[in-house]
């Protein structure tokens, strides 16, 4: 048994010595493969999607300043001065360039006027929770310091003497 176990240990032994190096393909004479490192480049992926844009059919958009795509859960994807292209006989628009998703009552001062009928709900919650907020503060804010104090002294008796 024991002999057994030192055969099995020799032949591991071998194994290991022999994968340790480059490995070979073939036999003793054959060419050693080396490790190809596959560089990918990201302008061939981009004059992919030049072609692929080109074939559908697309053209540039000037003058686009901002981009928001609106989100169910209240949220907005919102794209400043991206590229904007579009086919609008296929309805396909291309908006690409640096994007933030970002809350809906973060940007909610210029965009009231892109609010559609979908976005009225999360807009109903905003003002909601606004207005809690707001009552929050008026009943903690019981001291009026904005109030006018009451006149003590007759000014007019202290500018004439």
């Amino acid at each position: 048994m024991s002999d057994q176990n030192a055969a099995v240990l020799a032949a591991r032994a071998k194994m290991k010595a022999r994968f340790s190096s480059n490995t070979r393909t073939g036999g003793k004479g054959s060419v050693r493969r080396k490790k190809k490192a596959s560089h990918k480049s990201s302008n061939s992926d981009d004059k992919k999607l030049q072609a692929t844009l080109k074939r559908l059919g697309v053209n540039n958009i000037p003058a686009i300043e901002e981009v928001n795509l609106f989100k169910d859960d209240g949220n907005v994807i919102h794209f400043k001065n991206p590229k904007v292209q579009a086919n609008i006989g296929a309805n396909t628009y291309v908006v690409s360039g640096h994007s933030e998703t970002k809350a809906l009552q973060d940007l909610l001062p210029g965009i009231i006027n892109q609010l559609g009928q979908d976005n009225l709900q999360n807009l109903k919650k905003i003002a909601e929770a606004y207005s809690q907020k707001k009552d929050a503060g008026a009943e903690d804010d019981d001291d009026d310091d904005d109030d006018v104090p009451e006149l003590v002294e007759n000014f007019d008796t202290v500018a004439s003497s």
